[in-house]
């Protein structure tokens, strides 16, 4: 069997503190990202302003050349925008691509510790490096705007008014990020007091310690007032239900709860 793909370690994505907890693993990253609702995507402002950029986006991994690779292999990352945007407008006059950084965040558990400095989270998190351009053709365009819309819902592209129109295209840009270096860090387990503090009755016996699980629960579909399907859709109500099942899950098991 091949060993795992790896993102190659660089100065600014290289883990250094609690570096146990990092991982260079491609299907790791992969998954922290997909898992995530909302991506922050950072790159450097035009003119003469002083502060970096930031925005919240929608994306996910994938790739257009090879449709059928798999989380574990090297992936693009496809972001959605508005048109007029200024990272559409930067990436559209940068001919080899905007540098963006990309952060993806879970958190599965407060961590309770004995004393403040020891509380933590349990948590997943991932960073990309890459360079991001405009896509240009429509058909990649298509294709990832149906990877974007069903990475919010699975399947829910064909099951919406589609293709977009000519309107909906035109406001509509897609970014590509080419991934050049990425790491992901991760926290499971219990509280890590330090033995000056675990030995102590007067401390041990009055605070409690332990790991408060954290899950993206998503509640029951609540149909707008325009909505004239009577059932909700199996595809929605499935999606709902594996989701919050395979949240906790996770959440629990890195509690390390029995």
């Amino acid at each position: 069997m091949a060993d795992p793909l790896t993102y190659p370690k660089t100065k600014s994505t290289t883990v250094n503190r609690y570096n146990t907890r990092a991982t260079y693993d491609v299907k790791a990253i992969h998954s922290i990202v997909n898992e995530s609702s909302v991506l922050h995507v950072s790159f450097a402002p035009d003119g003469e302003d002083p502060f970096p950029a930031i925005l919240p986006m929608i994306g996910t991994m994938g790739s257009y050349d090879y449709p059928s690779a798999g989380i574990d292999e090297p992936l693009d990352c496809y972001l959605h925008g508005y048109v007029s945007s200024r990272i559409m407008r930067l990436a559209t006059s940068s001919p080899q691509g905007l540098p963006v950084s990309i952060a993806a965040s879970k958190v599965d558990g407060l961590v309770l510790a004995l004393t403040p400095n020891a509380n933590s989270y349990n948590y997943r998190s991932a960073i990309l490096h890459g360079y991001a351009s405009i896509v240009e053709t429509t058909e990649e365009k298509l294709w990832a705007m149906e990877l974007i819309t069903n990475s919010v819902v699975p399947d829910r592209w064909r099951n919406s008014r589609v293709p977009p129109d000519n309107a909906e295209m035109q406001s509509t840009k897609i970014l590509k990020v080419k991934v050049t270096a990425a790491s992901g860090k991760t926290r499971e387990g219990g509280p890590h007091d330090e033995a000056k503090d675990t030995t102590r009755e007067e401390v041990t016996s009055k605070t409690w310690v332990g790991v408060v699980p954290v899950m993206e629960k998503f509640c029951d579909p609540i149909p707008a007032a325009q909505n004239k399907v009577d059932e909700l859709p199996n595809y929605i109500a499935d999606y709902v239900a594996e989701a919050n099942a395979k949240a906790e899950a996770y959440a629990l098991n890195a509690a390390r709860l029995p």
